[in-house]
């Protein structure tokens, strides 16, 4: 596993530690089973974003700190200039770019999403609350609660995050797209 997702899984067992709670705990209070939540932890598998926005929201923890230890601090504005998001490569096929990593308490959490064509099956998440997405570049095909979306450039879908979903890129090009977390 590659070194950002071993961070972060040591930053959710330092937060656990922290708070004196148990995997247990941990897992029932983010709607997770205790394995999922010990395998996260451990560093050995992929992290989900929406998972890491989820302990963040839980606990009351900034989801940039988690991302790369780091604590936001402006709060009236925060600019990201093109290409300088904080960079989070979850897997080879997925590379997330934060876009307010920088801005205390955001009640949303933007991404700039990249998407490397895989002949791998979608892999469908969850999480709590709402998602938008608007394709910058590209193709992809979303699932959202047993639904295929095709989108294209300049394409946009709102939805419940609570539901199955996932994406991949299509047409063998790789995808860029917007995904504010809410």
């Amino acid at each position: 596993m590659n070194t950002q997702i071993k961070q972060i899984a040591q930053r959710l067992h330092g937060l656990r530690d922290s708070l004196d709670l148990t995997t247990e705990a941990v897992a029932s209070k983010c709607g997770i089973s205790q394995a999922d939540y010990e395998r996260y932890e451990s560093g050995n598998s992929d992290i989900p974003m929406s998972f890491i926005c989820e302990v963040a929201q839980t606990f009351g923890v900034e989801t940039t700190a988690l991302i790369s230890g780091d604590d936001p601090h402006s709060t009236a504005y925060f600019v990201t200039r093109k290409g300088t998001g904080k960079s989070v490569e979850r897997t080879k096929e997925y590379k997330y770019l934060s876009l307010a990593h920088g801005f205390r308490n955001a009640k949303a959490e933007p991404f700039e999403v990249s998407v490397e064509p895989s002949n791998k099956p979608i892999h469908l998440n969850t999480h709590s609350g709402q998602e938008f997405n608007l394709v910058l570049e590209g193709t992809m095909q979303l699932q959202i609660a047993g639904n295929n979306v095709t989108l294209n450039e300049g394409d946009s879908i709102y939805f419940d995050a609570n539901k199955p979903h996932g994406m991949k890129a299509l047409n063998g090009t790789k995808v860029k797209f917007l995904a504010v977390i809410i």
